[in-house]
């Protein structure tokens, strides 16, 4: 397996999968690996584009079967996963690969591959901030946005486990910090 592996994680509507799709087309030869969920497409997500749409029961079956490098059940029968599959995938291409990851999935990929992954946090300016950005996605139900405003207090008290933290305030200012980092990352000899 060749290839370096770039893990965002944050809170939900922190703005990491705006950057992800921002780094994506900036020339750093990495393919997006596309989680597994069992949760049901929100807006305009596609199957096998934004992610692996799949049952709950199907989801457990497949943990059974250890097809995945991780997974989390993120709220009860909502699940997310990096499938062995996919990350064969991309590297048999020769990429380095880009996660838009949950922050538990995120820490277990980086303690997996240790130094041949960054893993990077991107944080809300506050809590409120984050409750308006969710707000005004439009994407979620108002019992889902106080899920995901409850659950983001949680995993920024796992921040500080993350290589880098990159406090999204400013997009162009976070767009360059992520770019820089990712760069210097792909251009440094540990692997």
């Amino acid at each position: 397996m060749s290839g370096k592996l770039i893990i965002f994680s944050a809170p939900s509507g922190a703005g990491k999968s705006t950057l992800v799709h921002y780094l994506l087309g900036r020339g750093l030869n990495m393919e997006f690996s596309i989680s597994a969920t069992s949760r049901p497409p929100r807006g305009v997500e596609k199957d096998a584009k934004d992610y692996y749409f799949i049952s709950a029961e199907k989801f457990r079956q497949m943990i059974d079967n250890k097809m995945f490098i991780e997974h989390e059940e993120v709220y009860k029968d909502c699940y997310y996963g990096t499938l062995h599959s996919e990350v064969e995938r991309i590297t048999a291409s020769g990429k380095n690969i880009i996660f838009d990851i949950d922050v538990k999935g995120g820490l277990n990929i980086k303690r997996q591959f240790g130094d041949r992954a960054l893993a990077i946090f991107i944080a809300p300016p506050s809590v409120e901030i984050l409750h308006q950005r969710l707000n005004t996605r439009g994407t979620d139900t108002p019992e889902m946005i106080k899920r995901r405003v409850e659950k983001a207090d949680f995993e920024m008290t796992f921040a500080a486990q993350f290589d880098l933290v990159i406090v999204n305030d400013d997009l162009e200012k976070s767009k360059n910090e992520a770019e820089q980092a990712i760069r210097h990352f792909l251009n440094s000899e540990s692997v």
